[in-house]
This record gives C-alpha cells, sequence and structure tokens, in this order.
C-alpha cells in the first residue's frame, strides 16, 4: 500500500511523512488550540487495514448529509494504524466542540475508547501523541498545555469549559490515555507530548500586527490587487479568523512571511495578542461585573483583543475580561 497517496480528496500518510510534511503547509487563520477527540464510531471493528479512505469518506457523508454541515469535521483523523488522514482544509475553523471551534485545529482518533470498548493500539498511541506536538510546534506553541489542548469531554453544550461539568460528550474516551478527565490529561497524555516536544525550537513570530476577517469570506491573493489571482488551494480566509500581518501596501495586508500571500485589509480589524494571567479567570458576556458569567478561561491562555469598554476587554464575540486579567504577548 502506497504511502501518501489521495483519494476522495483527502490525504493518507505516516506520522513520519505528517511530521515533514506539516511545517510546509500554508494555514492562514491563527490556531492556538489542538482538540482531542475519539470517533466513538466508527469503531475498531469498522477498520478493516487499508480501508481508511472509505471511512473518512464515510465521515463526511454523515457531517454533510445528516448533520448538515459543509464539509467534514475534522481536520485529521488518525487510525488504529497509526495512519493518518486529512479532512477539513486547515485553513478552516472545524466543526468538533460547539461554541468552542474558534482557533482550533481538530483531531478525530478513530475508535471508541471509553472504558470496556477499543484499546487503543500503540501505533496510534504513538502517532496521536507525535503529530499533536507535531502542530504545536507549526502553530508556534513551545510549551504543550490544557490551554492549547483540549479534550471535547470539558466543554458543556455551549462551549464552556467546565472540565467535565456539564459534559455533552465522554470524548475523547474514559480510556483515552488513561481518562478524559484534567487529572488524566495532566499525568497520561500531558507528559508524553512534553517528550516528544523536548529539543523542539519554534521560532518567535515575524509579525508586530494581527488582524480578524470581518467579511464572512475573505479571498487570498497572490498580490495586493484584486487583478491578481487568488491562491490556488488555500481558499478563502473565513469570518472570525485572526490573520498574522508581514507587510502592509496600498490598504493590502501580506499574510505569510514566505509567500506572496495577501487579503483586502477593508475587510479586517486589528486585534492585540494577550495571554491570561490568573487561573480561571472569567469570561463576561459584556463589559461589567454585572454581566453573567459565561466562560472561564485558564492561565498562560493566548487570546486577543478586539475592543475595550472602559476596564473591560472583549475577547471573542461575546466574551469580556477586566483588563487586569490580561497581559501582552
Amino acid at each position: 500500500m502506497p504511502d501518501m497517496d489521495n483519494k476522495y480528496g483527502f490525504t493518507r500518510m505516516t506520522i513520519s511523512e505528517f511530521e515533514t510534511w506539516i511545517p510546509n503547509q500554508t494555514i492562514a487563520r491563527t490556531v492556538n488550540i489542538v482538540q482531542q477527540h475519539h470517533t466513538w464510531s466508527p469503531r475498531y471493528s469498522n477498520f478493516e487495514g487499508n480501508n481508511h479512505f472509505a471511512v473518512q469518506r464515510g465521515m463526511k457523508n454523515h457531517h454533510v448529509g445528516t448533520n448538515g454541515w459543509s464539509d467534514i469535521g475534522q481536520h485529521l483523523s488518525i487510525f488504529p494504524d497509526g495512519k493518518l488522514v486529512t479532512g477539513r482544509s486547515f485553513n478552516r475553523t472545524p466543526a468538533c466542540i460547539a461554541g468552542a471551534n474558534s482557533g482550533c485545529f481538530c483531531i478525530e482518533n478513530v475508535g471508541n475508547f471509553d472504558k470496556g470498548n477499543d484499546q487503543m493500539t500503540a501505533e496510534q498511541a504513538d502517532a496521536v501523541v507525535r503529530a499533536t506536538a507535531a502542530l504545536l510546534k507549526k502553530f508556534g506553541q513551545t510549551v504543550p498545555s490544557k490551554s492549547n489542548i483540549v479534550y471535547h469531554h470539558w466543554f458543556d453544550a455551549n462551549g464552556k469549559k467546565l472540565y467535565g461539568k456539564k459534559a455533552v460528550k465522554s470524548c475523547p474516551g474514559t480510556a483515552f490515555f488513561g481518562g478524559n478527565k484534567l487529572e488524566d490529561f495532566e499525568s497520561g497524555f500531558l507528559p508524553l507530548v512534553r517528550n516528544a516536544m523536548q529539543g523542539v525550537i519554534v521560532p518567535p513570530a515575524q509579525t508586530t500586527r494581527w488582524v480578524v476577517v470581518t467579511a464572512s469570506r475573505l479571498n487570498i491573493r497572490k498580490g495586493p490587487s484584486t487583478a491578481t489571482a487568488k491562491v490556488i488551494g488555500l481558499g478563502p480566509a473565513e469570518y472570525g479568523s485572526i490573520l498574522r500581518v508581514y507587510k502592509q501596501q496600498n490598504g493590502w495586508l501580506k499574510i505569510s512571511s514566505s509567500k506572496n500571500h495577501w487579503v483586502y485589509g477593508r475587510y479586517t480589524d486589528d486585534v492585540v495578542p494577550v495571554t491570561v494571567n490568573t487561573d480561571e479567570s472569567n469570561g463576561r458576556t459584556g463589559p461589567g461585573m454585572q454581566y453573567e458569567v459565561d466562560a472561564t478561561f485558564d492561565q498562560g491562555a493566548p487570546l486577543f483583543v478586539y475592543e475595550t469598554s472602559g476596564s473591560w476587554s472583549r475577547v471573542s464575540e461575546i466574551h469580556w475580561i477586566y483588563s487586569t486579567l490580561l497581559d501582552p504577548r
């Protein structure tokens, strides 16, 4: 069976190939978080050793035909034999945790990893750890933590991170690397990813400006003009995507340090990168203590400030944090 092959619009590869391939992929949107999921169904009994593409296409058909999504929900599926298959364009926000997909990359690990069901193979476990480490390196995250790796089980139906309280799913499984609770993550999965990250050197960002896309879809072109061609294969940047800016010219913004990729700046707003400086900082639905607490943010969580109002900063579509709880980064 050939490696690094393609079918149905998906690419299949080994973990070693992925580690070499991912650094060279262009992802226009800013990603800070890697989500971990299990498919629950399909399970190991549905994997025949060589039907990766058929299984991936089946998931896409379900997501599009049954769920009504525009594409398969996840960016990457990792199979029992350790092979990886691409899914949704990496440049698009995933459809994996309702209310908590912004700035995320979604991994679906094929199998049912609730206790008493599929027992993860050594090959798949190795691929899950190494793929997570490779993605964190790609996204400039030097220290793996609960802020940049998350489990679906930690969120409620509205995307609020409650670490299992009011969880809607057991995903990625009650036996996933020892369990799906925060303590299981910190004792079972996190040390493995940290070990895989040893010696990783992530170059500092070469930009001092960041913007958020305000149009529903913003074309990425090969030059600073509508007369230039659209970038093939990258697709438009979606509403809410955070882009790095490396150069400005006549109202256009260059969003890649190494490639000639441009967007029209009229359809963007400036945002400021910040980090949460206290654990479990409350995110409220408005700029004041009278507003409901609708989210909590971990210490070290990378966020962006969209606007300020008095002593408050808006860090998402609806969430505001008291500004002293944020540090520049």
